[in-house]
């Protein structure tokens, strides 16, 4: 004999009583369905309020459900919107990083276009400058103080002249290259300056200290006539170095003197220009090295 077509229940009664529900589940659908269609083209107004009904029903099951479906939506936008912060927020950081390397090498050249500008203005009124170059380096840590500018003895620049910035006195030529010259800086110990207080006009002697600062004396013993932030300025005397050239402001008093800090650092001047002596015979004593301007 053989066997009939389509599945069979076998002797599981789980799997009968199954079977039998979902027959009795299929024939209430379909009459409860051909229920309601009779009803809706019998008696519209009852099939509306049968409607109305299983609208109160199903509505909060919808409501649920959709609280559900948008609750995962919102869980997964926002992770999506956090990824998208966080790439936004390393681009930002990228960017700005990027912007204030540029807003530094920008404030540089403007600082260095300031300092040009500068030493052009100071050459213009100045009839008598020899040449014009650049601070191409400056010992911090030796405790002789030197600085290298970029002119030489083919522009014109011979030992003992006065080097100075805009902002005051460097100090004066010790070594001249072809091209390169070798300066001793106002804080340097073997330099000695004769100057005075701008304000009062008193002579002191400033000498360097070799760390930096220089040590301003007044010639008059006895009395301390220095105050915090007095500019001193060269005085003429000597011959070598011009009258009125800043070099240093007060920043500490002794008991006899001053410690002053140059106004013209060298680690912060881009540009200097080389003078000839205030006095061309001081030229001379300047180029002996063991001897030092009065």
């Amino acid at each position: 004999m053989a066997a009939s077509a389509g599945p069979r229940p076998g002797w599981s009664r789980r799997a009968q009583y199954s079977l039998f529900f979902s027959f009795l589940a299929v024939i209430a659908g379909l009459i409860v369905g051909l229920f309601l269609l009779i009803l809706s083209l019998v008696a519209p107004q009852s099939y509306a309020a049968v409607r109305g009904a299983a609208l109160d029903v199903t509505a909060p099951i919808s409501g649920g459900l959709r609280e559900v479906t948008t609750t995962v939506t919102g869980l997964v936008s926002g992770a999506g919107d956090y990824w998208d912060a966080a790439n936004q927020n390393a681009q930002l950081k990228q960017d700005r990083a990027a912007l204030m390397r540029r807003m530094v090498e920008a404030r540089a050249i403007l600082e260095e276009n300031q300092q040009l500008k500068a030493a052009l203005q100071l050459r213009e009124r100045s009839h008598d400058t020899i040449a014009a170059g650049r601070v191409v380096g400056s010992s911090f840590e030796s405790p002789r103080r030197f600085a290298i500018i970029s002119v030489g003895t083919s522009d014109g620049v011979r030992i003992g002249m006065p080097v100075r910035a805009p902002e005051g006195l460097i100090g004066r030529v010790i070594d001249a290259g072809s091209t390169a010259s070798r300066v001793l800086l106002v804080s340097d110990r073997a330099n000695i300056v004769p100057a005075r207080i701008l304000k009062g006009g008193l002579p002191v002697i400033s000498t360097g200290r070799g760390d930096g600062t220089v040590d301003i004396r007044p010639l008059e013993v006895g009395r301390n006539p220095f105050k915090l932030g007095d500019v001193i300025a060269t005085s003429g005397t000597g011959g070598l170095y011009p009258p009125l050239v800043p070099i240093a402001k007060v920043i500490r008093l002794d008991d006899d003197g001053a410690i002053g800090i140059p106004i013209a650092d060298p680690s912060k001047v881009s540009f200097a220009i080389v003078e000839p002596p205030f006095e061309p015979a001081a030229l001379a004593v300047a180029a002996t090295p063991d001897v030092e301007a009065p």
